[in-house]
């Protein structure tokens, strides 16, 4: 029986986007195939990691004893390396089986701006959980390519990408980018926001998964996209007791201003820094909004308030970067320019 050694190879590439909330991967020649919480239980005195995923995620905040899960990745960098390369493992050897013989090569998605120990740590931590190459594409470019930009052509496209713990913000042009900024303000923020909020309103102490409930059912950024309030329920934090209330859209949208200021000074620090001849192309062909964040309601009608400039939800905000990286470990040839990214 003859094999085919170039299907073997594509199918262990790997696209990996490894965020703060969440992580994806695409399995070359099948698309997406895993998409779980980037969370790790570990055994808190040995550091053990015990579980990963869907699985761990159901246990935070509800672990006792020696057990702790807890998110590795925090504000889009890695902050303990030992517990990601487990957890990134883990999570491979779901999708390609045993690796001893035939290590994938990977495409990593990284946030923009890391410094040169922050990008070593996401190279360094793939190749010690099983990759046999890295290839490092930052967080817009990455983007772009998933929302069938061609990124290579000579003209402008403004990518906003809201992750778990970065917002990327990057006008593209011919394979590169021109101008970026990011900022450590994005969904996880948005959900610490509402349990201080919470906590200071109502004096009631709410877990990290209600404040993304709230964000995620009744959350608005724009009056005109309201849904009315929803009930959660916590701890009264005078009493003691637990208690449950109604929270409104506008309390979630007060909760989150600060957060979305600082989303919204780094699109404009962005187009500031964009040169004229593409800030007309952008103009004419709109903002692209990608991300988690994404999904919130209103953010379209504010930021083309704002701008002045249509904006666009990508069709699959989530997976954005995830199909983008995809199609790179694919078709590589497709994209010259992104070899200066090449890391091992």
């Amino acid at each position: 029986m003859s094999l085919n050694l170039s299907k073997m190879n594509m199918s262990k590439s790997l696209g990996i986007d490894l965020g703060t909330s969440n992580t994806l991967i695409y399995l070359a020649g099948k698309g997406i195939v895993l998409q779980e919480p980037s969370v790790a239980a570990v055994n808190n005195r040995s550091m053990q990691v015990l579980d990963v995923g869907d699985a761990a995620g159901l246990m935070v905040g509800k672990t006792a004893g020696e057990q702790l899960a807890f998110r590795p990745i925090k504000d889009g960098v890695i902050a303990d390396f030992d517990v990601t390369v487990a957890m990134l493992g883990k999570f491979i050897r779901k999708v390609t089986g045993p690796i001893l013989l035939n290590r994938p090569k990977v495409a990593v998605c990284v946030p923009l701006g890391l410094t040169g120990v922050e990008r070593r740590a996401f190279e360094d931590a793939a190749g010690s959980a099983g990759a046999r190459s890295v290839t490092l594409i930052e967080a817009p470019i990455a983007a772009a390519i998933g929302a069938n930009i061609k990124i290579g052509a000579p003209r402008g496209s403004f990518i906003i990408d809201i992750g778990g713990g970065t917002t990327e913000v990057a006008t593209v042009s011919l394979g590169g980018i021109v101008a970026s900024s990011s900022v450590r303000a994005a969904s996880s923020k948005m959900d610490d926001a509402i349990m201080l909020y919470i906590k200071r309103r109502y004096n009631v102490s709410i877990s990290p998964k209600t404040a993304e409930a709230l964000k995620l059912r009744i959350g608005s950024v724009h009056p005109q996209t309201d849904v009315g309030a929803m009930e959660v329920r916590g701890k009264n934090l005078a009493s003691g007791l637990p208690v449950s209330l109604n929270v409104t859209s506008g309390d979630v949208r007060d909760a989150i201003g600060d957060v979305m200021e600082q989303i919204l000074d780094c699109i404009r620090a962005v187009l500031e820094k964009t040169p004229p001849e593409l800030c007309a192309d952008i103009y004419d062909r709109g903002i692209l909004l990608t991300g988690g964040g994404a999904s919130l309601r209103g953010l379209p009608i504010l930021l083309s308030q704002i701008t002045g400039i249509r904006v666009t939800v990508a069709d699959r905000p989530m997976q954005t970067c995830a199909l983008g990286l995809g199609r790179f470990v694919e078709h590589p040839e497709r994209y010259p320019y992104l070899t200066q990214y090449k890391a091992r």
